[in-house]
């Protein structure tokens, strides 16, 4: 069995296309089209309304010797949907609409036929006008007429105004002239304090372009002193070897020495009055208590601090080991 949706046909090979009879059909024959119903009608026959939008299978031809500006012009024939009977209508390209011919009559035509009534009496009124000067001289009368009678009636009503309510105009544009002065003296003040503050943070613009800010003087008055903030007081800082060279008179006098540490003495040979000294700060600082053992006291200089402690222990330590 053969394949039902092919592309290609096949064709023996004595066909010959000239031997096809062919159907001459008429020049204007009829198409059925889908389409829906371009405006609300009422069947001429039974009555029935067909409403805007409504679908039909019609028929379509093409109208015979008329167009318009080269446009073909259509008909369609349709069926009523009640009685069966046929109505037709055409296209209108002039008025971008449709129009019925037969079987049927438009709903909702009333403002459209209004309009098409003046626009015809306006083209009647212009080609009369066009062909009768006189017509066109009277057409002129009257409308400066009616222009002057305009004019009157307004002068009337402005003199009612004027005497229910009296206006200066003077005094009411002098009050806005005022007005509209001060806004912009206020304006202006505004600006130049944003200037000033805009100079003061950023400081002023010179003629080359660059901007120098202003420094303030330092032989300046006592109340810009006061306005300059304080500087905050810094903070002592103690290093771990400030407490080397502080001077052994800081150290308290009470403190008891530890009995297992013992000190090496400095065998350094004071004058008198520096031996005199020393022994009474040895005998001050010496321990009381009865129950700790009593410890050798060391021989010191009184204007010495940690370091030279340290010089003077490393010294006695060498001669100790000279002497063994």
């Amino acid at each position: 069995m053969s394949e039902r949706k092919v592309l290609n046909k096949y064709y023996p090979p004595d066909f010959d296309p000239s031997k096809i009879p062919r159907v001459r059909q008429a020049k204007n024959r009829q198409f059925t089209v889908r389409l829906m119903a371009p405006f609300n009608m009422k069947c001429k026959t039974c009555g029935e309304y067909i409403y805007k939008g409504k679908k039909f299978n019609a028929r379509k031809e093409d109208v015979e010797n008329e167009n318009y500006l080269g446009i073909r012009i259509y008909r369609f024939y349709i069926k009523c949907t009640r009685c069966l009977s046929e109505i037709s209508f055409k296209t209108d390209p002039q008025s971008t609409d449709y129009v019925v011919e037969a079987g049927a009559t438009r709903n909702f035509m009333a403002l459209k036929l209004a309009e098409e009534q003046a626009v015809r009496e306006m083209e009647a009124e212009k080609e009369e006008e066009r062909t009768n000067p006189m017509k066109l001289l009277e057409n002129r009368t009257k409308a400066s007429r009616g222009e002057i009678e305009m004019v009157e009636t307004l002068e009337e009503l402005k003199e009612l105004n004027k005497r229910k309510v009296v206006v200066n105009f003077d005094d009411m544009l002098h009050r806005y002239d005022e007005e509209r002065q001060s806004e912009a003296a206020l304006a202006a003040a505004a600006e130049i304090e944003d200037e000033q503050l805009i100079k003061s943070v950023f400081g002023e613009r010179t003629e080359d372009g660059t901007i120098v800010k202003r420094l303030v003087d330092d032989g300046g008055s006592s109340s810009d002193e006061d306005k300059r903030p304080k500087k905050q007081a810094k903070m002592l800082t103690i290093k771990a070897t400030d407490l080397l060279a502080a001077p052994l008179n800081n150290a308290p006098k009470n403190k008891k020495l530890n009995p297992l540490v013992k000190i090496k003495t400095a065998l350094i040979k004071p004058d008198s009055a520096a031996a005199s000294t020393s022994s009474s700060t040895t005998t001050s600082t010496a321990p009381t208590s009865s129950t700790a053992p009593l410890a050798p006291a060391s021989i010191v200089k009184p204007s010495l601090g940690g370091l030279s402690l340290l010089g003077s222990y490393s010294d006695s330590s060498s001669h100790s080991d000279s002497d063994n």
